[in-house]
Formats: structure tokens, sequence, C-alpha cells
């Protein structure tokens, strides 16, 4: 709720102005899946519809909309995220990447004014052109990685 709860603190000044900039941060998971992790992704996925929703509604008034949705982002969140089967799962599906690269990413992409802020472009919108084009192979691979993630693979080479 904090989504909502800063833009409809926010934005009513903004829109007064015409002008403003709220960013969401949510994760890839909205955009897809944590296998493991239901009440992650469904929040996620809450704050990726929060963001559009608003970017839709309010998108003409001068007030500019970015949503951040991060996949493995080496920070302390996820250091010890290999010792559960979600965790493991996300160690699967994605590479880690540093922080500095992603703030680099995110940061050229607000300049951009880009909407939608991918950490892991090409894996994100792989897995996204999967799941809008083949819902049933998505979900194939998705039980695929958490089958694998359950059996406690756990990657020996950080990619």
């Amino acid at each position: 709720m904090s989504h909502v709860w800063a833009t409809r603190a926010l934005l009513p000044d903004m829109l007064e102005r015409n002008e403003g900039y709220l960013v969401n941060t949510a994760s890839a998971a909205g955009l897809l899946l944590s296998p493991g992790a239901v009440a992650y992704t469904a929040t996620k996925h809450a704050a990726v519809a929060v963001a559009e929703s608003f970017a839709v509604m309010y998108g003409h008034t001068g007030v500019r909309f970015s949503c951040i949705c991060p996949a493995l982002v080496d920070t302390p969140m996820v250091a010890d995220v290999a010792e559960e089967a979600a965790g493991r799962a996300a160690r699967i599906a994605s590479r880690e990447l540093d922080v500095a690269s992603a703030a680099e990413i995110v940061v050229t992409a607000l300049r951009d004014e880009r909407f939608l802020i991918l950490t892991h472009p090409d894996e994100t919108t792989a897995a996204m052109r999967l799941r809008a084009t083949d819902p049933d192979g998505f979900v194939a691979s998705m039980r695929d990685l958490w089958c694998a993630a359950t059996r406690g693979w756990v990657p020996s080479v950080t990619p």
C-alpha cells in the first residue's frame, strides 16, 4: 500500500503544479512471478498495476511516472537468498547484478523518462514474451525452475 499512500500524499500538489515525477519500485516478480514467494509476487504485481494505473490516469497532466522492476541485484536483501527454495529459484532464474550497474541502468532510464525500468531487460522481456505468447509453456518453465530449487540446486558459479 505504500505506493498508493505515497501517490495520494504527493499527487495533488504535483497536479496543481502540472509537474512532478513519481517513481515506484516493484520487482521483475511483479511482471512475472517468483516461485515460492506467493505474497511477494502478489504485492509486486499490485505495485506494477498501481504505477500503470496512475500513469494512465494522470500521465497527460505533466506528472511523469516510472516503475522500476529489478531482478536479482546484489543487496543485503539477497545475501542469504540461496538458503531457501524461493531464493534458490531466484538465483537459478537470474544472474546477479551489482548495485552500481543496477543504479546506472535506473538513472539512465529515469533521464529518458521511461515508464518501465528493467535491470535485466533481456531476461525479463524474454520471460514476459513467453508468458504472453505461451502461458502453458511459461507455467511449465516456472514449474521446472521450482522443482530444481526445491531439490536444493545451488549454482556452482555466480553468472
